[in-house]
């Protein structure tokens, strides 16, 4: 026996150095990239394949549902066609030649039998008698035997309907008894329809139906395709992770933004509203889904936000806010409307122009206190001492009067204190201001600070529309009439022709040039009615009686009873603390320097320093 061969000894691997190893380069092959099937990410894709998923297995299920009564309904008409073939066959002669022949391949019985066969179709006709013994057969050499298949129930009088094999295979079958004249059953009368036929029929049926269904599928997966086109263009073709991701994005920068933001459909309906929207236009959650004017009401906001007022950063006033708003239209015909809060600038810009105004009349102050003091200086150098201190003290003599003159007439002081600095800067203009005879107000105001808003308005309108008239002059009075307030303003200026009479009271509309610090215009005027229609009164203009324009605000409610004014005058005396109301936007400080009342224009002998400095 050969011994196997023995492999070559293996000789120890040397022992692997420690140190560090220098690679080469690595020539990488090219990468082959798996294509990876899975679900589809675009809403498109995933939309088709489900409805196209959806329409094959309706037009499926509708078929199945269609092919298996069809089956059922082919095997009822053949067993009854069988039924009636037997039932025709014996109802003729066939009883009375089946009790008088043998059974005979070559008798009546099966030669009439063979022309029913023929006559019909069928795959065969049997007659047998009331032992089994067939009569007649498709095969003669049947002819004498008995049934393979149990003729009992026929044979019993009952009609037999049924799908069975026999010797010529499978077959619908029917079979009824075979009575003579007198009625007796004498035998049986089998009729088979051949399957293959009746199989045949149903599958000659099924290639018109699967074209039916074809086409029922194409419309389908048509209609499916042209839907998920239209929802691919409405989706700007996104997947859902990214519509989630957008939609969380647009919650939390809605939410998070300190902008107004209302989104409004093409039904003028608040679809939307954020936090900071709902804060500034001081309406709830509960705005969405109802129409922009039932939920904000009427007015120039609700007018901005719905479009029926068209323009760019559009001011409107929203209570005490003052907001700035844009419009923009969206595709589906609704729009987004967006508001920020110009309140506070608003307020630092009337401040700006309150404080140009104290600087004006400041300047104008400045330029009489120098002139008299050029006077004064020139008295005494001509050495002229009692001509100065008469001078001096009819200096002081006219502002003492002029101030005693307000303060018997307005009681309040800040009041006061705004007609005084108004009538300074007013005469640096060349208008004069001056309080009617008829003015007389009680230190009796429930709001100060809102009566000082709308007379410095007034004022101010006042003054720039009599300035450079023929003999500048305003006119202010200002009377209580038991708790109300009324106020007129009246100037020399051009007057408001009758068409812009309401015109004047609009939010944002305004003939004056944009102020320096970029202020809006148009909201004197606006916030003056909407003062005075808060408490319960209202705000005109109409013709003055020597012309110009007369402006008269009524203020319901505007002063407390005697009974209450006495009170806190008792209180004050007492020492009781009485906390101080603080000066509103644009409104002088109580410690405010003020001009002197009723200025010449022209600056000569009417001294307007506060308190009769000179």
């Amino acid at each position: 026996m050969t011994p196997a061969p023995t492999s070559p000894p293996v000789s120890a691997a040397p022992p692997v150095a420690r140190g560090p190893v220098t690679r080469g380069p690595v020539t990488r092959g090219p990468v082959t990239r798996r294509l990876r099937f899975g679900w589809p990410q675009r809403v498109f894709s995933q939309v088709l394949l489900m409805q196209l998923t959806i329409v094959v297995g309706v037009t499926a299920l509708a078929t199945g549902l269609f092919l298996a009564p069809l089956s059922a309904q082919l095997d009822d008409q053949a067993m009854r066609r069988a039924l009636a073939i037997a039932e025709t066959t014996a109802s003729g002669e066939v009883a009375a030649e089946l009790t008088s022949t043998p059974p005979d391949a070559a008798g009546p019985v099966q030669a009439e039998a063979e022309r029913i066969r023929t006559a019909t179709g069928a795959e065969y006709v049997v007659i047998m008698d009331r032992r089994g013994v067939r009569w007649s057969h498709t095969d003669p050499a049947q002819v004498g035997r008995k049934v393979s298949t149990d003729p009992s129930e026929a044979l019993a009088g009952r009609d037999v309907m049924e799908i069975d094999s026999g010797t010529l295979g499978r077959s619908a079958r029917g079979k009824v008894p075979l009575r003579d004249a007198a009625g007796e059953i004498v035998g049986a009368v089998s009729v088979g329809i051949e399957y293959d036929s009746v199989r045949a029929r149903l599958l000659a049926a099924i290639p018109g139906l699967l074209a039916y269904a074809g086409g029922a599928l194409a419309v389908g997966a048509l209609a499916a395709y042209l839907i998920s086109r239209r929802l691919q263009r409405r989706t700007h073709d996104l997947a859902f992770s990214d519509i989630s991701a957008l939609l969380a994005e647009r919650e939390a920068m809605l939410h998070g933004i300190r902008e107004g933001v209302v989104a409004l459909d093409r039904a003028g309906r608040i679809r939307l509203v954020n936090d900071e929207a709902q804060r500034l236009l001081g309406v709830g959650p509960e705005a969405t889904g109802r129409p922009l004017d039932e939920a904000l009401g009427e007015g120039r906001t609700t007018d901005v936000l719905a479009g029926r007022v068209t323009g760019e950063d559009l001011v409107t006033v929203r209570g005490h806010r003052v907001l700035i708003a844009n419009r923009m239209p969206t595709d589906d015909g609704g729009a987004v409307a967006t508001l920020r809060d110009r309140t506070e600038l608003e307020r630092l810009g009337r401040e700006l122009d309150s404080t140009r105004g104290l600087i004006d009349a400041l300047r104008a102050q400045d330029h009489e206190h120098a002139n008299r003091l050029h006077t004064l200086l020139g008295l005494l150098e001509l050495e002229m001492h009692e001509e100065a201190v008469e001078y001096v003290t009819e200096v002081v003599g006219v502002h003492r009067a002029t101030a005693e003159q307000v303060t018997e007439k307005v009681h309040d002081p800040l009041l006061a204190a705004l007609l005084v600095g108004k009538a300074t800067v007013a005469a640096e203009r060349g208008v004069s201001l001056r309080l009617t005879p008829g003015t007389l107000l009680p230190d009796r105001l429930v709001e100060p600070r809102e009566l000082v808003t709308v007379v410095g308005n007034l004022v101010d309108n006042a003054v720039d529309a009599a300035a450079g008239s023929g003999e500048p002059l305003v006119e202010v009075e200002l009377r209580a009439e038991g708790r109300t307030a009324v106020l007129r303003v009246t100037d020399s200026g051009p007057g408001v022709p009758p068409e812009r009479r309401e015109l004047v009271f609009t939010e944002g509309w305004s003939t004056k040039d944009l102020p320096a610090h970029g202020g809006r215009r148009g909201l004197g005027l606006a916030m003056v009615r909407r003062l005075a229609e808060r408490q319960g009164g209202s705000a005109q203009v109409s013709p003055a009686p020597g012309g110009g324009a007369e402006f008269t605000v009524v203020l319901p409610e505007a002063l407390t009873d005697r009974a209450t004014a006495k009170a806190t005058a008792t209180a004050e005396e007492d020492g009781t603390e009485v906390a101080a109301v603080p000066a509103g936007p644009g409104q002088p400080p109580r410690d405010e320097p003020a001009g002197g009342w009723g200025a010449d224009p022209a600056g000569e002998g009417q001294p307007t320093g506060p308190g009769g400095a000179p």
